[in-house]
């Protein structure tokens, strides 16, 4: 369990980057930052998804070819990572030789299990999600089929490969029953049951009608199904088909991270092919919800869609990431809009933790030369905020464990929230004028309680935690949760470096 492995799905390169990918690499890099602050050891794939129709006709409309458009698009992609600043381990692109090899080594598989055969497909295809859909998956409208999201579908007949998907009904749903917390949160797995339980058909795995994918080394002529090619890109980045054992420890203990208009392929598809080859299964799928704009759908043809770089370039990284993982329960919808993030930036990053950092250590810096007066180190005389500190990386554990980032920051804040009334209730800034001992020892123990706030707020906000833990002077290598104890609390005569602002007020 010391180690843990976390996917974002690799992001299909048709278009550039917009929210939804910028969300989903969030929350994997959070949850990644957060194991890494416990002493875990973590690996954190993302990556691009680069064949298919969809990819092929994007060359084609801008005039290129697959290779040099992928390569195009693939670096918008690793530009937004940077951007977001996220702490991944691996970036995988399909169009790699390894990737290749991964995905023709698990082909093989299904073919040595008897679970693939040749046949002719007829039915309705999405160009949008590179997905076959049964008509119960789609809405009629004006005598035309679509998807739910209102995608088009066209009818496809055509010589495929199949996947035995049908033989896996009873095997997946006794799964499922066994592991309650393989899919969540829990109204998806509900989903999933369901979907199973109205009965599966085989899928159709292989395509003759474009050429841009990886071809079936017996039968050049089919290209692979673009699902199993990305699906395979977990196993590519730990080595597959040659994993160590090492590394097969980390897939035990692996979270795929995906939005939920992918679930259906990364709850059903995938877990029936990794058992039909005799493969373990990852940990738990968790499937997040969709950001609408100002309570509009996100779409091409509306033009709103949400640009990740605009965003951190106006309004600042931490303060995008915050309002990301703050403003919805993970798993639910979000509705985005600047006035929402303004309003949650300026209340609880500006006024509730900028303001207060700021204003105790100019305090101290002006009247104690920025030094600690009192060491706050003995367990008897702990003080009841000072304890509530320590402890509060217990009750944030346990909501992270349940994918509970939201609730997790609630309870951070909620932590400051008490500061705040610390402070408006001793008043340092009064009581320094007819009892300075008094001042200095309530000063201090504000300070600590800061150090406990920037080294749990890491995963979250790490630049403006940084800064906290910066300005306290706390060495690098005690800025962990083991380091969250009276036992390395700051100590007298502790010198403190010149505050800086952490979050400047948004205006618009």
């Amino acid at each position: 369990m010391n180690k843990i492995y976390i996917t974002t799905p690799i992001f299909y390169v048709n278009d550039l980057p917009h929210i939804g990918h910028a969300y989903t690499t969030i929350i994997c890099d959070t949850i990644a930052r957060f194991n890494r602050l416990q002493g875990k050891n973590v690996l954190f794939t993302t990556g691009t998804d680069e064949h298919g129709l969809k990819v092929e006709k994007a060359a084609k409309e801008s005039q290129k070819d697959p290779t040099d458009f992928v390569d195009e698009v693939s670096l918008n992609f690793k530009n937004l990572s940077k951007k977001l600043e996220v702490k991944n381990t691996d970036f995988i692109r399909t169009t790699e030789l390894r990737h290749k090899k991964s995905a023709e080594f698990f082909w093989k598989k299904l073919i040595d299990s008897n679970q693939i055969y040749l046949g002719n497909y007829k039915g309705w295809y999405s160009v949008k999600d590179e997905s076959f859909y049964q008509e119960k998956e789609l809405i009629k409208k004006n005598n035309l089929y679509e998807t739910l999201d209102g995608s088009p579908v066209e009818w496809v007949e055509e010589k495929s490969y199949f996947f035995k998907l049908s033989q896996w009904e009873s095997r997946l749903l006794e799964f499922y029953e066994k592991n309650p917390d393989f899919i969540r949160p829990e109204s998806r797995m509900n989903e999933v049951k369901s979907f199973v339980k109205s009965g599966l058909k085989d899928l159709s795995v292989s395509r003759t009608s474009f050429n841009w994918g990886i071809k079936i080394p017996e039968s050049p002529d089919h290209i692979m199904y673009v699902w199993i090619d990305a699906l395979t890109n977990y196993l590519t980045s730990i080595g597959y088909p040659k994993i160590e054992n090492d590394k097969m420890n980390f897939w035990k203990n692996c979270i795929h991270v995906i939005g939920k208009d992918i679930l259906k392929f990364h709850a059903i598809y995938w877990p029936a092919m990794l058992m039909s080859i005799n493969f373990p299964l990852p940990k738990s799928i968790f499937a997040h919800g969709w950001w609408t704009n100002e309570g509009k759908k996100i779409s091409k043809s509306l033009g709103n869609s949400i640009d990740p770089n605009k965003m951190i370039d106006e309004f600042g990284l931490d303060q995008f990431k915050y309002f990301l993982l703050r403003e919805v329960p993970l798993g639910n919808d979000g509705d985005f809009s600047e006035k929402a993030l303004v309003s949650r930036v300026n209340s609880d990053l500006s006024n509730n933790l900028g303001n207060l950092v700021q204003r105790v250590i100019k305090f101290f810096d002006k009247n104690f030369n920025n030094t600690v007066t009192h060491s706050l180190c003995k367990e008897k005389n702990i003080s009841k905020i000072q304890k509530k500190g320590y402890e509060l990386i217990n009750i944030v554990k346990k909501k992270m464990e349940k994918f509970e980032i939201s609730k997790a920051l609630e309870e951070i804040f909620f932590y400051v929230d008490d500061l705040n009334k610390f402070v408006d209730e001793s008043q340092p800034w009064k009581s320094f004028k007819t009892n300075p001992e008094k001042a200095a020892k309530d000063l201090s123990l504000l300070i600590e309680c800061f150090r406990i706030i920037g080294i749990i707020l890491q995963p979250y906000i790490p630049n403006a935690a940084k800064k906290i833990l910066d300005t306290l002077e706390v060495k690098e290598s005690e800025r962990n949760f083991i380091n969250l104890c009276v036992k390395f609390s700051l100590r007298k005569d502790h010198k403190l470096n010149e505050p800086n602002q952490l979050f400047p007020r948004h205006e618009k």
